[in-house]
């Protein structure tokens, strides 16, 4: 099985503009044999931009022999249910992020998974993005020293009224823009224990009932504070990444960051002191101390300027390995429950919005 057999099913902006573009440009790893929509416009599109199969109905395909995955790309609110029938039916399922709503329906999931002896995959291809892996390297050097705080910010201002912006279908800045942040929040967090979640959101310029504006914090002991916030109510649009160290923090965006560092080797020892601070001419002085610091930069390489493509071509690389060679999955089911756990935290912290159980 080095050539993938691929039904993708939904061709809108993630099936088709996502998972349809990457896999086609990928003839050597990946083959799409069959799109499903339920748009006759789509189908046909897909048709002539794979010259595969189409279908109206996902159910037909539950019964075919000679499919080697399936990428559930279908509206959010059926991520669970469409990817439950086709686990159950030994197929090995990629679904697009949020992958549910709940952590009892992503350990349903993976127990399909696990009975049927297929890979579920989930696509959070944010934990491939360029700065992100940068901004990992950079922790990982020491150089920031301990890290005391991670503050991602991915807010701008827009008026949605998609389904999207519905409760019912799953929708919401946290589950969607969310999905994302709080992956890699976890991975800077880490995902080893539950972090303390505190969270707000509101309804601001959204036409749906979900929120679209949102902060939250993460902590634990002995772990950094990791802050994350989306808002479609920001009139200065950002997507912003700071770290702050003991020995120095970063800043930066998805295509260009900043850090910088002092060495102790290179600098006084400070010791506490209760006598008054003073100038040489013994006038009171103010606690300053000049730092001899070491400033370093990143730009995104020109090659992964492309920011979704890259994503999605170490994705899918690393899951045609799974699929191919046996090599384990890079993002598990498991981590991303504890991601959906955290988004359910949210939801029941804010009865305004989330008052009902869904």
């Amino acid at each position: 099985m080095s050539k993938i057999r691929v039904a993708i099913l939904g061709q809108g902006r993630s099936g088709r503009d996502i998972h349809g573009a990457y896999l086609s440009r990928d003839p050597r790893r990946f083959r799409i044999v069959a799109a499903v929509d339920p748009l006759a416009d789509r189908r046909r599109r897909a048709a002539e931009e794979y010259e595969c199969e189409v279908l109206r109905d996902h159910r037909p395909l539950l019964k075919r022999r000679g499919l080697d995955l399936i990428v559930n790309a279908a509206p959010s609110h059926l991520h669970v249910p469409i990817s439950l029938q086709f686990l159950r039916a030994g197929f090995n399922v990629l679904c697009e992020k949020p992958l549910a709503a709940r952590a009892a329906d992503v350990d349903r999931l993976i127990a399909a998974a696990g009975k049927a002896r297929k890979v579920l995959a989930i696509f959070q291809q944010s934990r491939y993005a360029p700065y992100f892996q940068q901004v990992r390297k950079v922790i990982g050097s020491g150089v920031l020293g301990r890290i005391v705080q991670v503050s991602i910010a991915s807010s701008g201002f827009a008026r949605r009224w998609d389904w999207q912006t519905l409760r019912s279908w799953n929708g919401g800045s946290l589950l969607n823009t969310g999905a994302h942040l709080v992956d890699q929040a976890l991975q800077l967090f880490g995902t080893d224990a539950m972090p303390q979640v505190a969270c707000f959101m509101d309804r601001a310029t959204t036409r749906g009932d979900a929120e679209d504006h949102v902060r939250l914090s993460l902590r634990g002991d002995g772990r950094p504070l990791v802050t994350v916030e989306i808002s479609s109510c920001c009139a200065y649009p950002s997507f912003t990444f700071q770290v702050y160290g003991t020995r120095g923090g970063l800043a930066g965006g998805a295509s260009h960051l900043e850090w910088k560092h002092f060495k102790p080797a290179e600098n006084p020892r400070r010791r506490l002191t209760r006598a008054p601070i003073r100038n040489p001419d013994g006038t009171p002085a103010y606690c300053r101390d000049k730092l001899k610091w070491h400033t370093r930069s990143w730009d995104v390489p020109a090659a992964k300027r492309d920011l979704f493509g890259s994503m999605s071509a170490q994705l899918y690389r690393m899951l045609h390995k799974t699929l191919t060679a046996g090599a384990p999955l890079e993002i598990t089911p498991q981590e991303v429950r504890q991601q959906i756990a955290v988004i359910e935290a949210c939801h029941r912290q804010n009865p305004a919005i989330y008052g009902k159980r869904r």
